[in-house]
């Protein structure tokens, strides 16, 4: 049976992609900061799923992890934080700083931690976001950290061969990301995108996972980022 771990698997995208995962018959370790949550959020799911509360943030933690766990065929990394938006006018660099440590450090530090772990001929995936390659105003903080981690696929995938590592980068995607907002400047975003995306909708959790399990199960595709994104990117 082969492992998967989650990194950030207690809701949004992550949890989808635990479930497809487990579905598919892998042995799956989802993991977060709130053991409560993750328990809460896995529970009912069929197959061999676990939970492990990680502090993505706090390298000796991911050290520790790692070391515990054992051979990973397939690591999956769907860490982010929601600072770093805003027209760069406007913009807080503090946010911004806060932003690159909430998701560019951890992805690699999670990445760096598992590498003595991951299988020959596995997998890594990392989610960024589709805000690396468009020019949307107001985006242009976000574009930097999404962006800053699709640069680097290509090298790490050649680097880590046979590994293979490979990224996901959603549009607007109906997750919890958004709660932080308020609830009516939500769904005017979601509906006004509705109606100018190529797809007609918004993207749900399941839509990313669907590309994150063929990743996993796809062993001649590597170095690639995929956008999942509705058509947002050609607008």
């Amino acid at each position: 049976m082969e492992t998967a771990i989650v990194m950030g698997g207690s809701s949004g995208i992550g949890l989808a992609v635990a479930r497809r995962l487990a579905a598919r018959g892998m042995r799956v370790i989802a993991t977060g900061r709130d053991a409560a949550k993750l328990e809460k959020a896995l529970t009912g799911v069929p197959g061999t799923v676990s939970t492990a509360a990680v502090d993505a943030t706090d390298r000796a933690a991911l050290d520790d992890f790692f070391a515990k766990t054992g051979a990973v065929e397939h690591l999956v990394i769907t860490v982010s934080g929601g600072e770093g938006g805003g027209t760069f006018a406007e913009l807080d660099l503090s946010a911004l700083r806060r932003g690159f440590e909430a998701k560019l450090w951890p992805h690699l530090e999670i990445l760096q931690a598992a590498l003595p772990y991951l299988s020959r001929g596995g997998s890594a995936t990392l989610v960024t976001a589709i805000s690396a390659r468009i020019a949307n105003p107001g985006t242009a903080g976000l574009a930097a950290i999404n962006g800053a981690l699709e640069s680097m696929i290509g090298t790490l995938a050649r680097e880590l061969a046979p590994a293979r590592v490979n990224a996901v980068s959603p549009g607007v995607i109906d997750t919890p990301w958004w709660n932080d907002k308020p609830a009516d400047f939500r769904e005017s975003l979601f509906a006004a995108q509705a109606a100018i995306l190529p797809a007609g909708r918004v993207g749900q959790p399941d839509d990313v996972a669907q590309v994150i399990d063929m990743l996993t199960a796809n062993g001649f595709v590597t170095g690639t980022v995929i956008p999942c994104d509705g058509g947002l990117h050609l607008l």
